[in-house]
């Protein structure tokens, strides 16, 4: 007969405690420190006297930027945003709730807008549309009666921090939006420090880590491509950026939300 062994007591604060622990690992942010870190010992340079510690980090504040202008939707962030008073919305100087006088973290251009917010409007979903069909059709659209009820906004991509809302809006509408952000960079440490002075997180998710680190490396190759062997060990480190950011891509393209054969839109 297979003998019942009694399960050992959990301490209800110690196991909620352990969780608590296990999800705040789940989200840490990987530090800067870290980074840099890996870089001095990539480059056997942990003292830091052929690359200072605040050359790295200032290639790192480029390294993130750089990340976001291949990838703006690294740094993707959801917010609701208060039209300004027509059609004409721009995110650089508008704001997001009430009271408040900027998006932040600032924005680098429009992703998506969603639906309506505002506590009055309907809450539909707002659409895109061709801003050459509606001044086809509506010549004067422009000139309708605002409403806090969005139906379209209008959007080019030369113009990355503005949009236009059908009908005009008025100051109470509220929008759902999706934005990229910029990066907020990291503080360079005093001259003549090493990496353990060096203090903050990345703005990008953990999964770029690895290429901010190479884009560093690439930078640090590049100074010395006098050097036999460096510039081909800079390009070599770009093309594992450029390889990794297009993997990165087609993986999540692969896993999006599709619709099922036989589903209809």
């Amino acid at each position: 007969m297979a003998r019942c062994i009694p399960a050992p007591a959990v301490d209800s604060d110690k196991f909620q405690a352990i969780l608590a622990a296990f999800a705040v690992g789940i989200a840490m942010t990987i530090t800067a420190q870290s980074i840099i870190h890996r870089a001095t010992d990539l480059l056997q340079d942990q003292t830091s006297v052929r690359w200072p510690a605040n050359e790295l980090v200032r290639w790192l504040n480029d390294a993130q930027r750089a990340v976001i202008k291949v990838r703006p939707d690294s740094m993707n962030t959801t917010t609701a945003f208060r039209c300004s008073e027509g059609s004409r919305q721009t995110l650089k100087s508008s704001t997001a709730t009430a009271g408040t006088s900027a998006l932040a973290p600032a924005p680098a251009k429009l992703i998506e807008i969603t639906r309506n917010l505002a506590a009055t409007s309907a809450k539909k979903a707002v659409r895109e549309v061709a801003r050459g069909i509606m001044d086809a059709q509506t010549p004067g659209w422009h000139n309708l009666p605002a409403t806090v009820d969005i139906q379209h906004f209008m959007f080019d991509p030369r113009d990355p921090l503005t949009f236009y809302t059908y009908p005009p809006a008025t100051s109470a509408a509220e929008l759902e939006l999706m934005y990229a952000a910029y990066p907020t960079d990291i503080t360079e440490p005093a001259e003549g420090t090493t990496y353990t002075a060096v203090i903050g997180s990345l703005s990008l998710p953990d999964i770029y880590a690895d290429d901010v680190l190479n884009l560093i490396l690439y930078r640090a190759y590049s100074k010395d491509s006098e050097y036999a062997g460096n510039a081909e060990r800079a390009s070599g480190y770009m093309q594992m950026v450029t390889a990794s950011l297009g993997a990165e891509i087609a993986a999540t393209m692969a896993v999006k939300p599709q619709m099922k054969p036989g589903m209809t839109a």
